[in-house]
């Protein structure tokens, strides 16, 4: 049996790795029959509104609710003190962030609040309208304080102190600096600075976010449909902030509407929430309105990077030096923390060029502003911003084509496994590959001979590059070792009925990626089963193996490979008793096509359901020392690197209108190297979509604040998002470098055109600028940016 079980996954006959199937779950979606958290409806439902702070900073004097509680409908009224002894305070730290501090962070707004929009007061009410009433009727006094909007002069001496018993503004500091890059730059030929900034973002989630808890004292048992990512995660988190033990608390997930890692984190709102319904023995519903999305829920890159390259008169890139300013509100994020993105940025900035010379900065400070931390491809849209714009910086420095300077720098192919400067291990990647693939794509010198012709009639057109490196398949180390209750591992239970009907039990969870079409055609494949037999259950802390959930590009690589350990498991288990009722070699047989089969010539032998009708109904038909098990689980964690890194090149052709700033693309092509490719289908759309997100950043959205503190585009109307009819064609290809820590060999692919497309494009738009002495570093870049870029206004 042994050398059954070992046969490749990749190898399986009537195999659905590398085809593009329907999603299992379309039909359901598209007819409108998904269900959302909000479409659970309870018996005895109360809604919770939150009084959330109109103030950036300021003290609570006090709060008077005695009209509130009396309003129409209303159950409870609770304040910050009142909650502060149902639900504990956090802290979000992890230790191997070494020297990172926030202070506690509270349910309910506790003497002050800190930020516009932090919920102060919950009111329970019988709808949300009548909960929204009421809180009309409190009376609260503040005494407002001083405000740290500005990040650059968060540390100084005369900014006021955010939280005092923290002794300064700082939350994070980390330095790198690995070679000689002092003796790089003063040797170089030429030195190269630029500063560029991101202003923060969010994620805008179709479906808000979203929670009903549900108490049942007769059972003992909280119940919780939530709208997360990470239901395992949640369900630790809850359990220990209102000290239930964790087995009494469950979590589903079925159908999350987006999440782009806005959900994998704790929100105040949400304990709060759940604290009421364990307080009151009854439903509780809390589902945020838009503005308060748009003040509560986490924001993003929102960096102030000093960057500074050496470079030879022959192209060859010398020293890195970059020094990254960000602020992440008045509190680290739990419990993931607001310091990964930064971190990422140190880590990963220039990693994909040969360069022994590097040295970085990151300063993380406090803001009164809301929260940041992780949004999709968390640190990587800033650090190929800042990698592919020095090396455009470069090269046109030396006036070399940043196709060839890219060529002359890149590792080679050959070279993998390498370590980057900050130690992180690249197992294998594939950037000289990728970027010869993008350039026959978008046939890249017909381009440039287009690109000098409309120049001469004043047409300006500009081409931009940026290959990047993304991680995915997280392991242990980026969150476990910190401390915090994050599974790197998931686990698949695989079981066969007695139809034939397999169901898969799975740890990472859908929000509209296909991860449960990628995990039923890796557990049929490796099965042998086809895959209208295959139910994949997801989002259920009752029911699935202890898991991560589905955050970091991981579902396919982790979820995949669990499903596909569980499958080959399942298959061994299957034909053994298959090798007793038929007296054949179990090592003779094989599964294929939801029979039993002979392994030399494929005869069939017996459907699979007889053998679940034997193991269930007539197992005294079986020696009576034999025990069939027609279940399994089985795990996957990485552990021979700490993330499967992915590579890939974006490249853009684009006309800039010189008279509005408007731009207009003409080409969009992307490489992805994702490892094996599961559903091709599936990656290129995720692809594309992260091209689109990506895009957003760079050319519309931004989150405006007052000097005050105050949030100025909290509507759809303000706040822009890209359209269909603005965006590109997304022409995507592929390279295979499969991870090696895998049998599936699948990386993620869910981040990659988000963490290139705001470089592409900036590298676009000033290719187009050059001509004019232009050159826009300020993302996003809107018209008004590029127009001021050549002095137009």
């Amino acid at each position: 049996m042994a050398d059954m079980i070992k046969d490749h996954v990749l190898d399986r006959p009537n195999s659905y790795i590398g085809r593009s199937v329907p999603r299992p779950n379309a039909k359901r979606l598209l007819s409108g029959r998904g269900t959302f958290t909000d479409d659970v409806k309870l018996p005895r439902l109360t809604h919770v509104a939150f009084l959330r702070s109109t103030y950036a900073h300021a003290e609570i004097v006090s709060i008077d609710v005695s009209a509130a509680k009396e309003s129409d409908g209303v159950v409870a009224v609770v304040t910050g003190s009142e909650m502060a002894e149902m639900c504990s305070p956090w802290v979000g730290v992890l230790s191997h962030l070494e020297g990172l501090k926030s202070a506690p962070q509270h349910a309910l707004a506790v003497k002050k609040a800190s930020w516009q929009g932090e919920p102060v007061v919950a009111v329970v009410a019988n709808s949300r309208a009548q909960a929204e009433d009421a809180i009309e009727l409190i009376d609260i006094e503040w005494n407002e304080l001083p405000v740290v909007t500005d990040m650059e002069t968060a540390l100084d001496a005369d900014t006021p102190l955010i939280h005092p018993e923290l002794g300064d503004n700082l939350a994070w500091r980390r330095d790198l600096d690995v070679g000689d890059v002092d003796a790089a730059f003063a040797n170089a030929d030429h030195v190269i600075e630029e500063t560029y900034i991101s202003n923060r973002h969010t994620g805008v989630c179709l479906e808000t976010r979203c929670i009903l808890a549900d108490y049942n004292p007769g059972e003992d048992q909280l119940t919780i449909y939530h709208s997360t990512q990470a239901p395992h995660m949640m369900q630790s988190l809850f359990a220990k902030h209102l000290d239930i033990d964790e087995q009494k608390v469950r979590v589903i997930c079925k159908d999350v509407g987006g999440s782009y890692g806005i959900k994998v984190h704790s929100y105040p709102d949400e304990y709060a929430t759940v604290a009421l319904a364990y307080m009151l023995k009854r439903p509780v519903k809390f589902i945020a309105d838009r503005l308060e999305s748009f003040t509560s829920d986490i924001h993003a890159r929102d960096h102030r990077i000093k960057t500074k390259v050496a470079v030879s008169n022959e192209g060859e890139i010398q020293a890195f030096e970059i020094d990254d300013l960000t602020g992440i509100g008045p509190y680290s994020v739990y419990p993931r923390t607001s310091g990964i993105e930064a971190n990422q940025v140190v880590n990963l900035t220039g990693g994909q060029y040969l360069n022994p010379n590097y040295r970085a900065r990151a300063t993380v400070v406090l803001q009164n502003k809301s929260p940041m931390c992780q949004y999709r491809a968390v640190g990587h849209p800033i650090l190929t911003l800042i990698t592919e714009g020095m090396v455009d910086d470069a090269a046109r420095k030396i006036g070399m084509d940043p196709l060839e300077i890219r060529r002359k720098n890149l590792v080679p192919d050959d070279a993998y496994p390498y370590t980057a400067p900050s130690g992180l291990p690249f197992e294998n990647l594939s950037h000289q590959a990728s970027l010869d693939k993008l350039v026959k794509m978008m046939d890249y010198d017909t381009l440039r001979k287009d690109q000098a012709e409309l120049r001469e009639q004043g047409i300006y057109r500009g081409i931009g590059l940026a290959t990047f490196i993304e991680v995915t398949n997280p392991g242990p180390a980026f969150y476990g070792v910190g401390g915090a209750p994050i599974s790197a591992q998931d686990g698949a239970t695989m079981r066969l009925d007695a139809k034939g009907n397999v169901i898969v039990e799975i740890g990472v969870t859908e929000q509209g990626q296909g991860a449960e079409a990628v995990v039923a055609q890796c557990a049929a494949t490796a099965l042998g089963v086809t895959m209208d037999k295959i139910k994949v259950i997801a989002g259920d802390t009752d029911i699935t193996p202890y898991g991560g959930g589905t955050w970091g590009s991981r579902a396919a690589g982790i979820g995949g490979e669990a499903a596909v350990q569980a499958g080959k498991a399942l298959r061994h288990n299957i034909v053994e008793v298959a090798g007793i009722m038929l007296q054949s070699d179990p090592t003779t047989l094989d599964i294929r096509v939801n029979k039993v089969v002979d392994l030399a010539d494929g005869k069939e032998r017996m459907e699979l359901a007889e053998v679940g009708r034997v193991c269930y109904y007539r197992p005294d038909t079986l020696p009576k020392d034999y025990q069939s098990e027609l279940i399994v689980t089985r795990h996957y964690v990485p552990k021979q690197f700490p993330f499967a890194f992915t590579n890939g090149v974006q490249g853009c052709y684009l006309e800039v209108d010189t008279n509005t700033g408007f731009i207009e693309f003409k080409k969009y092509c992307v490489v992805e190297d994702c490892g094996t490719v599961i559903n091709p289908q599936l990656v290129d759309e995720q692809v594309r979509g992260g091209v689109i997100q990506g895009l957003g950043g760079a050319l519309y959205e931004e989150c405006l604040y007052s000097p005050e503190g105050q949030f100025l585009n909290g509507t759809m109307a303000d706040y822009l998002v890209p359209m269909a009819a603005e965006m590109p064609d997304v022409e995507v290809g592929h390279v295979e470098s499969p991870t090696l820590d895998s049998e599936l060999g699948a990386k993620g692919a869910g981040e990659a055109g988000t963490g290139g497309a705001p470089a592409v494009v900036m590298n676009a738009i000033n290719d187009a600028l050059d001509p004019l002495g232009g050159k826009v570093t300020v993302q996003p870049f809107t018209p008004e940016r590029i127009l001021q870029a050549i002095g137009k206004i």
